[in-house]
């Protein structure tokens, strides 16, 4: 690959900031019998079943992982849907994606939960770039990274070892 690239957190960074974000979402949740994590299909999927494992790990919460299936590119005309028939209803969510830059995303994801009663919706992101276009903010955030529009972050989650680059 020939173009430039800095990264911006290596693995033990990665596996880091996951493991905190874990901790906050216990901290936050110490009531809940069962959270639900709501990945955005792709890293935002991947992230969750980390942060479902991490959160496993250091607490007595049952974590249940559902993928949000979209089309990325075309977010208007395109479904959305859940991996699973049930609607996890009178549960604490937390919506889980591996960036955040606009929020336009993270808003139309939010289209299978509009119909069902929720606790409350919470969300999580590894990185924040903060070019707010849409009212989404995180609850969670692993880095807030400052990038031009131009930038691209490139989160890579699939195998060890995780990274993050900017682009």
């Amino acid at each position: 690959m020939s173009e430039n690239r800095s990264q911006v957190l290596d693995h033990r960074q990665v596996k880091q900031k996951i493991t905190r974000m874990a901790y906050e979402i216990y901290e936050r949740n110490a009531s809940e019998e069962e959270v639900v994590f709501a990945g955005i299909a792709g890293m935002g999927y991947t992230l969750a079943k980390l942060l479902a494992d991490n959160l496993q790990q250091i607490s007595p919460i049952n974590p249940l992982v559902v993928e949000i299936r979209l089309d990325k590119s075309s977010l208007i005309q395109g479904e959305v849907s859940l991996s699973t028939d049930v609607a996890p209803a009178n549960k604490c969510i937390i919506l889980v994606d591996d960036v955040l830059n606009t929020g336009k995303t993270l808003a139309y994801s939010l289209k299978p939960f509009l119909e069902i009663t929720m606790k409350k919706m919470e969300i999580a992101v590894l990185v924040n770039r903060s070019h707010k276009l849409f009212p989404v903010s995180p609850d969670y955030t692993g880095l807030e990274l400052s990038t031009t529009l131009n930038e691209h972050i490139a989160v890579d989650l699939t195998q060890e070892p995780y990274t993050v680059y900017l682009h």
